[in-house]
């Protein structure tokens, strides 16, 4: 098997099933129930967004981090961030008593046995935006957001890429997983969505181990990121290098176990 017939399986096998899909889209449908029972016209809105918005989110087989986006706006919007973070914090500790819920940064996290949502609050700007919680601001202040935008650019990305992008996404968010997180996972789709991967004969080949080489060449874990996690990256690109070389030498099969090294099969990924 070639890099590129292993990625593509693996990006194959990186989506939600039937029926782990369907067991979260009830949670999704209950969610929306209980929000308008409980808080009723203190909310405007609410909202699937972020990764299962843009199919990119992994089963939790392939990532235990594994979330879904949900956004609740409320209709007034003259109180501080922790105002109504409380307010949804109140809201899954009585309507979901069994399950597991806690503050984070800056989201209310709900915990189910088969997923895990994030609830965050939102106000409308006096301009027509949207704004949530600033990280960082100990739940002080608010920052400009547009929580579909991204989505069109990925999908424009995906579109002009012969559809390659967000099974490249699915694939580097696996490693990131495997990895022990190295990247914030919002970034790093950022990151492979605005690569320009317009040259190197990719308009014709439309592999996704080319598009794979390329944006392990190009990832960068910063400059003052911890060790760990540029150790992380540059172990990346190693193996990357090294499955590279034994590939164009014809060991294709050796290639391949480097690249399991990085990203392995899930129980019994392939048919194997």
């Amino acid at each position: 098997m070639t890099i590129n017939s292993y990625l593509t399986n693996l990006a194959n096998q990186a989506v939600l099933r039937d029926d782990e899909k369907a067991g979260v889209q009830r949670s999704i449908t209950t969610l929306q129930t209980r929000l308008a029972d409980h808080l009723g016209a203190q909310v405007s809105r609410h909202f699937v967004f972020g990764s299962y918005s843009r199919g990119t989110i992994l089963p939790r087989s392939m990532d235990p981090q594994s979330d879904v986006d949900y956004m609740v706006i409320f209709s007034d919007s003259g109180l501080q961030p922790q105002s109504y973070l409380d307010r949804l914090r109140r809201f899954a500790e009585r309507r979901y008593a069994r399950s597991e819920v806690a503050l984070s940064h800056p989201t209310v996290v709900l915990e189910l046995n088969h997923i895990r949502f994030e609830l965050v609050p939102a106000i409308q700007s006096w301009w027509g935006g949207l704004q949530i919680p600033a990280k960082g601001s100990g739940y002080q202040s608010w920052q400009d957001t547009d929580p579909k935008d991204f989505n069109d650019k990925l999908s424009s990305a995906n579109q002009a890429n012969g559809n390659v992008i967000k099974p490249l996404v699915r694939v580097l968010k696996y490693w990131n997983a495997k990895a022990g997180y190295p990247f914030e996972s919002y970034a790093m789709e950022q990151q492979i969505a605005g690569h320009g991967y317009g040259f190197f004969g990719l308009l014709t080949s439309r592999q996704i181990g080319d598009y794979f080489f390329q944006i392990v060449d190009a990832l960068d874990a910063g400059l003052f990121a911890p060790q760990w996690k540029r150790d992380a990256v540059a172990r990346l690109k190693q193996l990357t290098a090294q499955a590279r070389a034994l590939e164009r030498a014809g060991q294709t099969a050796q290639a391949e176990a480097v690249i399991a090294k990085l990203m392995p099969p899930v129980g019994g990924l392939f048919g194997r």
